[in-house]
């Protein structure tokens, strides 16, 4: 309303009693800025899965999700692992069967102190096929003991994220309750 409201050079308080004086709804602020930088409709586009291997492939990324995955952030995707072929797994999904661009994938990495950032980084770029520049700041945890999880994660836990809540919130629905 407010952008309307400087377009047309009068105040907002003017749009606001048009908008209600002829009943056209209002948005929450929420899914206006959702619509503004999404002008051209969802950055996804979720496809019912019709092979044997896209069914293999549902059930593997929903199985993760509802395993692995983040469900309490509401804004976006979120899965990790140290696990780089698991990993491949669920960008394939989001890939192949929610339609989202591989460019659109954020990750980040938590590492250990007494790691090299910079072969942990190669490591997972490498592997999963994607560009350093979609990694956030590593996130470095100062080490402790010798222990077994340790020696597992020596390249760190890698988390993949996509920021959409509409998609969020359909694979959330999608799940057992």
């Amino acid at each position: 309303m407010k952008e309307i409201s400087d377009l047309l050079g009068c105040s907002t308080n003017k749009v606001v009693y048009h908008m209600n004086k002829w009943g056209i709804e209002r948005r929450s602020i929420g899914d206006a800025i959702y619509y503004k930088h999404n002008p051209n409709g969802d950055p996804f586009k979720l496809k019912t899965p019709e092979t044997p291997e896209e069914h293999e492939l549902y059930g593997l990324g929903i199985g993760l999700y509802w395993g692995e995955g983040n469900k309490a952030n509401k804004h976006s995707v979120r899965l990790g692992n140290t696990d780089p072929e698991l990993m491949k797994v669920f960008i394939r999904f989001l890939i192949e069967l929610c339609g989202v661009a591989l460019k659109d994938l954020r990750f980040g990495l938590q590492i250990f102190s007494d790691t090299d950032e910079q072969a942990v980084l190669d490591y997972w770029t490498n592997r999963l096929g994607v560009k350093a520049s979609q990694f956030y700041k590593i996130t470095v945890t100062i080490s402790g003991s010798l222990g077994t999880y340790r020696r597992k994660s020596q390249y760190g836990v890698l988390t993949v994220y996509y920021h959409n809540k509409k998609l969020r919130d359909k694979l959330v629905g999608i799940l057992p309750r």
